[in-house]
């Protein structure tokens, strides 16, 4: 192991050591582990996000207990934040509101964690639009329209399926490409919420554990 000299004893100590002390004298709480699936992923931030959402309701409500519970937990008119897609649809939230709030504690930044978290999800209704412009799509569609309410060999015939399942994943890989930047935003905040709530919901059981037999 490699060892540094500390200045006025003589004396060694391991430079990982020497490391830690001058950063601040010791290392900060371990990080719980985190889950690997996508599935335990969601549930761990979903989960945390409810707690949040369950102590604010409950702060609101002392506060003022004549409030509206939707406006406390969606906020209140007109949203702050709105995000038009290439598709034409605009999605808005509020900033104001529990469910806000939760938002801001786990990914940190609310406005750029909205508009990276739409702009991901509408990723393939985005390619699908793009699909739709082809002249070839176009014409499979018009030959679908015009087939017969259940007769499959028709829609079979007219190309459709053959053809989507041939152009779509180019137009995914064209979106994905064009909004590389949100999608990392998306990862990044996402994986910062992860860890926030992996923090908070520390000894606690996860959502696919029970908790300890009340008896």
């Amino acid at each position: 192991m490699s060892a540094a000299w500390t200045r006025g004893t003589g004396r060694t100590l391991p430079a990982a050591v020497l490391t830690m002390l001058l950063a601040g004298g010791c290392a900060g709480p371990p990080q719980p582990a985190l889950p690997t699936s996508e599935r335990a992923r969601s549930d761990l931030i979903k989960a945390a996000q409810q707690i949040l959402v369950d102590r604010c309701m409950t702060a609101h409500g002392t506060a003022d207990p004549s409030a509206s519970q939707e406006d406390a937990l969606f906020g209140t008119d007109p949203a702050e934040l709105e995000v038009t897609l290439a598709t034409g649809h605009t999605v808005r939230t509020h900033t104001d509101g529990c469910l806000a709030r939760a938002h801001r504690h786990l990914y940190g930044d609310q406005a750029r964690w909205f508009r990276a978290e739409v702009t991901v999800n509408n990723l393939r209704p985005e390619a699908q639009a793009r699909l739709r412009q082809d002249p070839r799509y176009r014409a499979a569609l018009a030959r679908r329209a015009a087939c017969p309410e259940g007769d499959t060999r028709c829609a079979r015939d007219s190309g459709l399926d053959d053809l989507r399942a041939r152009l779509e994943p180019a137009r995914l890989d064209a979106v994905r490409a064009a909004h590389r930047e949100d999608i990392a935003t998306y990862e990044q905040l996402r994986d910062r919420a992860l860890r926030r709530a992996a923090r908070l919901l520390a000894g606690r059981p996860t959502p696919h554990q029970k908790g300890p037999d009340p008896s």
